[in-house]
């Protein structure tokens, strides 16, 4: 006989047929023992590659093991974070560089990362780090706004093998490094709420040595553009916003000098971009930013990033994301696909910007929207425990900033949500919570242990995600399943995560429901104030809908920007450009789908 079996090898099934079992077998004593065992073998085997599948999505924020920080004003608080990525494509492989993060992470595909802790200690302390590749090495600046600093280089990164020049860049924050095509070097810095970006050349032939000339090439204008206020929802209308984190891209011989502001800690933190055709100016601002912009959802923000050409040839923006619970300082990474349209705009796409969407390397998809709904947002919750002010209903009000706490970080410890009817389950997301964690550091050994359930009815239960049996530190887990099934509950079931508290800021659950997608919003309109920098936008409620996108930009084919509602009718938007006419839609979400948008409303 014949027995025929897949089996995962690099991210793909690969079928491989096995010798013939020999019939002297079915003769043996104890043959019906032996049937009996090798079944159960074939079974458990069949139920742990159920549990395998070749991931085609993502979903932000992106699930890496983020270093516990320590900065030196705030020793004993705790917190987890990844923040100012520099990802950069090196030999067709990816790095990418995170603050203080101790080491860095490499991945093929843009997709699974693993850590490198290097051999050497320079990237201990490294703070909003820049890299580049050049030569077939691998070059690294970590920002030192008080002293020396090296450029680093390694042809051997994958390794954790690195070399040092001699420090001679001085009290730069927020670095960005690029060497053009004709070899001249630059380094772009600024973190400031006084000072502009600003820049040098350096001279690569002689350990990447500074000019003595200073440029300065652009600062914020929060007169003229919106979203460079500071504040949640650029509100502050006293202190300034900060300009920082430079990073370069070259496409078609112009010249990209991405900048974020107005603050990390806020939902409306953002990237902006101004354009050259010389590399020290002068630039011109982009009408259509902040190119990239993540204000509602789950977790908002898209500033203080850097732009990677990745798998396809398709660009990525990878930026940071606001936590923002235990400080201001606590954040994660998203990544968007990242395109540049016929007239040389580049523009970000956050659209659904924290639910699923297609990996950098599935063909034709180019990071798109999957389309599966959330189907948590809400909805009844059961659980085992829970403390104080941290009910479970906080594990499913889209909300990063707000978490179910249970009494016990133990196996017995569950939540269950009810779908309320069936619906086909296609991801699931379990953001973990740090509630005085009491860590610091990269810490080794971290590891989240649980498993996922779903049910028709409540009674019989099938695994959808088991970490039963994994070792592996996922803050963020994201996991497609690998047949998509209808369940009307949904349960996780506690063995042991790495903090004292086990706390979930969302139990995120992606599908479709068989429902009616909601009907296009009506009564919609746009009201420009005298401060051109503001409009209010508002519509009609849906009764069917789950939430709204707000769509707008420069153009009736350019709605580059958007804002995701849930349970609201208005938006007071706060993040215009003085001197830009602007275009509008709007479009109604559910369960089941998203509505027609409404035809482009031009406001002057």
């Amino acid at each position: 006989m014949n027995l025929t079996i897949r089996k995962m090898e690099n991210g793909r099934r690969k079928t491989e047929d096995r010798k013939d079992i020999p019939f002297s077998f079915l003769r043996s004593p104890f043959s019906i023992l032996h049937i009996l065992r090798s079944a159960t073998l074939i079974l458990l085997f069949f139920d742990v590659l159920a549990q395998e599948t070749q991931m085609r999505t993502y979903c932000n924020p992106i699930n890496l093991d983020y270093t516990y920080m320590i900065y030196n004003a705030h020793r004993d608080l705790s917190y987890r974070s990844g923040a100012d990525p520099a990802v950069v494509e090196f030999r067709d492989e990816y790095y990418m560089f995170v603050t203080r993060s101790m080491g860095y992470w490499h991945s093929t595909d843009l997709l699974n990362w693993r850590f490198i802790k290097p051999q050497q200690w320079y990237f201990e302390g490294s703070n909003a780090p820049a890299a580049f590749n050049y030569q077939d090495s691998l070059l690294y600046v970590a920002g030192n706004p008080s002293g020396a600093m090296s450029v680093l280089y390694s042809d051997r990164p994958a390794k954790g093998e690195w070399q040092a020049t001699p420090a001679i860049l001085t009290q730069l924050q927020d670095p960005a490094l690029f060497i053009d095509d004709d070899r001249q070097g630059y380094i772009f810095w600024g973190s400031s709420n006084k000072f502009p970006i600003r820049a040098r050349t350096l001279d690569v032939d002689k350990n990447f040595r500074p000019s003595e000339e200073v440029y300065e090439l652009f600062n914020l204008e929060p007169e003229q553009h919106g979203w460079e206020r500071f504040g949640e929802n650029h509100a502050d209308t006293i202190l300034g916003g900060y300009i920082e984190g430079p990073w370069m891209t070259k496409y078609n011989d112009k010249y990209y000098l991405q900048y974020a502001a107005p603050g990390t800690e806020f939902n409306v933190y953002g990237d902006g971009v101004y354009i050259s055709d010389n590399p020290l100016g002068p630039y011109e601002y982009a009408p259509n930013n902040p190119f990239s912009y993540k204000p509602g959802g789950f977790i908002n923000g898209a500033g203080h990033g850097s732009t990677v050409k990745g798998p396809l040839d398709i660009y990525w923006h990878f930026a940071t994301m606001a936590v923002a619970i235990n400080i201001g300082w606590e954040r994660r990474i998203g990544m968007f696909p990242t395109f540049f349209d016929e007239d040389g705009l580049m523009y970000s796409d956050t659209y659904f910007g924290d639910y699923p969407h297609f990996a950098p390397a599935v063909p034709g998809q180019q990071g798109g929207f999957a389309g599966w709904m959330l189907l948590s947002y809400q909805k009844p919750v059961t659980v085992s425990s829970s403390q104080d002010n941290y009910s479970a209903t906080q594990a499913v009000d889209e909300n990063v900033k707000t978490y179910w706490l249970a009494q016990e970080n133990n196996d017995e410890q569950w939540l269950e949500i009810d779908l309320e009817t069936p619906a086909t389950v296609y991801a699931i997301q379990v953001n973990f919570a740090d509630h005085q964690a009491g860590l610091y550091g990269k810490v080794s050994g971290l590891q989240h242990r649980y498993w996922v359930e779903g049910s028709a009815d409540g009674e019989s239960w099938e695994v959808l995600v088991d970490r039963k049996n994994s070792y592996e530190d996922t803050p963020n887990d994201y996991v497609e399943l690998s047949t998509p099934q209808k369940y009307r509950y949904i349960r996780y079931r506690n063995i042991q995560i790495p903090t004292p508290y086990l706390a979930i800021s969302g139990l995120r659950v992606f599908g479709k429901s068989d429902g009616k997608v909601p009907h296009p919003v009506k009564g919609f309109s746009v009201q420009r104030k005298t401060d051109r920098r503001d409009a209010v936008i508002s519509w009609k409620e849906n009764e069917a809908a789950q939430g709204y996108n707000v769509l707008w930009g420069i153009a009736p084919d350019k709605l580059y920007s958007s804002w995701l509602l849930y349970d609201e009718t208005q938006l007071e938007l706060k993040s215009l450009n003085v001197d830009q006419t602007y275009y509008f839609s709007v479009e109604a979400f559910n369960e089941n789908g998203v509505s027609e948008r409404l035809d482009v409303i031009k406001v002057e």
